[in-house]
C-alpha cells in the first residue's frame, strides 16, 4: 500500500508542478537522436545535461529517463523501415522486422515493436518500484567497505563494455580514474596532476569530459565520412501502425515472458546493456521458439524478443543506479552525473527520509508515464521520421558544437572549460580511430570519486587492512561478483577457442 500511495503521490506530483512538459520533451529529444545518424540516446542526454542546470533534480531526472526510455524503443523504426538501425541494441530488428516490412507487413511490424516496448516497459518498471525498498533497506546496511565492492563491481563491468578488446576498455577505465583524480585531494587537501595550471586546480568536471568525448569527439570521428543517403532507400510502403490481435499476442506469449524476465534481470546486472540484453534475448528465441527455424524470415517473435529486452533493460538499469549508486550502463553514468551535478546522491540514503522517497517515487511514476506516452508519440513520429532522416549533415554538426559549448560554460562560468572541451573532443576522436570504446573512460570518471572516498575511508577505519573488503557477507559477495566478472571473458575466450581447434581438428 505504500508504495501504491508513494506512486499515486509522484503521478500528482509531476502533473501539478508542471513536469509533464518536461517528460514530453524528453521523449521527443529520445526519439529524435535515436533516429539520426551521428547522434544516438547516450549524446542526446549528454546534450540534455546542460539545460538542467537551473532545473530542481525530479524535472531533470524525469526530462533525462524519458531520453533513454523514448530512445531505446524508437531507433526500431529506421531498422524496420529503411533497414538501418537507429541503435546498437536495434540491430536484431533487421532480422525479422526489416523482412516482415519487405513482406509488405510494415504497419504489422511497426504494431509489434510498439506492443513489445509497452509490455516490456510496464512490466519491467512495476518490478523496478517493487525491488526498490528491499534494496534500499539492504543498501542502509552498507559499511564504506561494502560501497567500494558495490563501486568495484561496477567498474568492472567495463568488461561488458569492451566489445573487441577487454585492454582498451580497462586502458580507458584506467585514463577516466586518472581524470577523476585531477585537483585537491578530497581527503588530505593535496594537489595532484594539476602541473601549477589554475585550470586544473580546481578539477575537471565530469561535464566537461562527458560533453567533450560523446559531442565534439563525435562531430570530429563523423568528419569526412560518407553520409547515408536516405533519398536512395525508398519511402517506405505504408507508415501506419497495425496493432496484433489478441489471440495472436497469446500465441507468443513464452517469447513476452522470457524476453520480458530476461530484459528486467540483465538490465540490473552492470555493463549489460540494452545491445547486450537484445542480442541475449534473440538468441534465446533462436533456441527455444517453436517457430525457430523461421526465424529471420520476418517472424513476430523476432521482433518482439529483441524490442521487449532492451525495453525492459531501461528500468532494470535504474535499479542499481538509485538504490546503490551505481550505473548500469553509459546513459545511467550521465544520469548519475546529472544526479550529483543536482546535489543528490543516488544510494542507500536516497529512501531513508520521506522528501527523497517523494524523488525516487516521482521518478518512478514517471517512467511509468514515460512508456504510455512513447507510445501515443510513435503514432505521429512515424511519419516524421523521414523528415527527420533529411537534415543535412553539417547542420547536426553545428548544432551539437553549439550545444556543447554553451553547455559546458553554463556548468562553471569558465572559459577554461571550453578550452578543456576541445582537448576532450579530440581525445574522444582519437579514442573512436584507435577503437577504444568510450564508456568504460566515462564510468571511470563518475565512479572514480566515489571510489577513492570509499576506499580511503576504509583504510583508515581499518589500519590499512585490505582484508577488510572481503570479511563481510555483502562485500564478499560484490567482490566474488567483480571477480566473476573479470573471469568471464578469460574463459569464454578459451573455450571458443578450444571449439574453434576442435571443429578444425574435425574437417581436417
Amino acid at each position: 500500500m505504500e508504495t501504491l500511495h508513494l506512486l499515486s503521490q509522484g503521478m500528482i506530483h509531476i502533473i501539478a508542478d508542471g513536469y509533464l512538459t518536461m517528460l514530453v520533451i524528453g521523449l521527443i529529444v529520445g526519439m529524435a537522436v535515436s533516429v539520426m545518424p551521428g547522434l544516438g540516446i547516450v549524446m542526446g542526454i549528454v546534450l540534455a545535461l546542460p539545460f538542467t542546470y537551473s532545473m530542481a533534480v525530479e524535472p531533470s531526472i524525469i526530462m533525462l529517463t524519458a531520453i533513454y526510455m523514448s530512445g531505446t524503443y524508437a531507433g526500431c523504426f529506421t531498422a524496420i523501415l529503411y533497414r538501418i538501425p537507429g541503435e546498437p541494441n536495434d540491430i536484431p530488428m533487421l532480422w525479422d522486422g526489416y523482412n516482415m516490412s519487405r513482406n509488405g507487413q510494415t504497419a504489422e511490424a511497426l504494431g509489434w515493436a510498439l506492443i513489445s516496448a509497452f509490455i516490456g516497459g510496464i512490466v519491467s518498471t512495476a518490478f523496478m518500484v517493487g525491488l526498490a525498498i528491499p534494496l534500499g533497506k539492504l543498501a542502509l546496511q552498507f559499511s564504506t567497505a561494502d560501497y567500494f565492492a558495490a563501486v568495484f563491481l561496477g567498474l568492472t563491468s567495463v568488461v561488458s563494455l569492451a566489445g573487441a578488446s577487454i585492454v582498451n576498455a580497462f586502458i580507458g577505465l584506467f585514463i577516466g580514474l586518472l581524470i577523476s583524480t585531477v585537483g585537491v585531494d578530497s581527503i588530505y587537501g593535496s594537489e595532484r596532476f594539476t602541473f601549477d595550471s589554475p585550470i586544473l586546480v580546481n578539477g575537471i568536471p565530469y561535464i566537461t569530459v562527458l560533453v567533450g568525448m560523446y559531442g565534439f569527439g563525435e562531430v570530429l570521428t563523423r568528419i569526412g565520412r560518407k553520409p547515408i543517403n536516405f533519398s536512395k532507400v525508398g519511402e517506405p510502403i505504408r507508415t501506419n501502425t497495425a496493432f496484433p490481435s489478441l489471440k495472436q499476442i497469446w500465441d507468443i506469449r513464452e517469447t513476452l515472458l522470457r524476453s520480458t524476465v530476461l530484459g528486467t534481470l540483465l538490465g540490473i546486472v552492470p555493463g549489460a546493456g540494452a545491445t547486450v540484453t537484445s542480442f541475449i534475448a534473440y538468441g534465446i528465441e533462436k533456441q527455444y521458439s517453436k517457430r525457430r527455424d523461421l526465424l529471420g524470415s520476418g517472424l513476430p517473435e523476432g521482433i518482439v524478443a529483441p524490442q521487449i529486452g532492451s525495453t525492459a533493460s531501461v528500468a532494470g538499469h535504474m535499479v542499481p543506479l538509485l538504490t546503490l549508486g551505481i550505473p548500469g550502463s553509459g546513459a545511467t553514468a550521465i544520469i548519475l552525473a546529472a544526479f550529483l551535478l543536482h546535489g543528490v546522491q543516488p544510494g542507500p540514503l536516497l529512501l531513508s527520509t520521506a522528501q527523497s522517497k517523494l524523488t525516487v517515487y516521482t521518478i518512478f511514476a514517471s517512467m511509468f508515464m514515460a512508456v504510455v506516452g512513447m507510445c501515443l508519440l510513435s503514432f505521429l513520429w512515424i511519419r516524421v521520421v523521414v523528415r527527420v532522416l533529411s537534415i543535412p549533415p553539417a547542420v547536426l554538426a553545428a548544432v551539437v558544437i553549439m550545444f556543447s559549448l554553451l553547455g559546458t560554460y553554463a556548468n562553471r562560468n569558465s572559459i577554461s572549460d571550453m578550452m578543456l572541451i576541445v582537448v576532450f573532443g579530440a581525445l574522444g576522436y582519437a579514442f573512436e580511430k584507435f577503437k577504444f570504446p568510450i564508456s568504460p573512460l566515462v564510468l571511470g570518471v563518475v565512479l572514480g570519486p566515489l571510489a577513492e572516498s570509499s576506499f580511503m575511508q576504509t583504510m583508515i577505519s581499518h589500519d590499512n587492512d585490505f582484508t577488510a573488503f572481503f570479511n563481510g557477507p555483502i562485500r564478499g559477495t560484490f567482490m566474488a561478483l567483480s571477480l566473476a566478472a573479470l573471469l568471464f571473458p578469460v574463459v569464454r575466450n578459451s573455450l571458443s577457442r578450444r571449439k574453434s581447434s576442435m571443429s578444425q581438428t574435425v574437417s581436417d
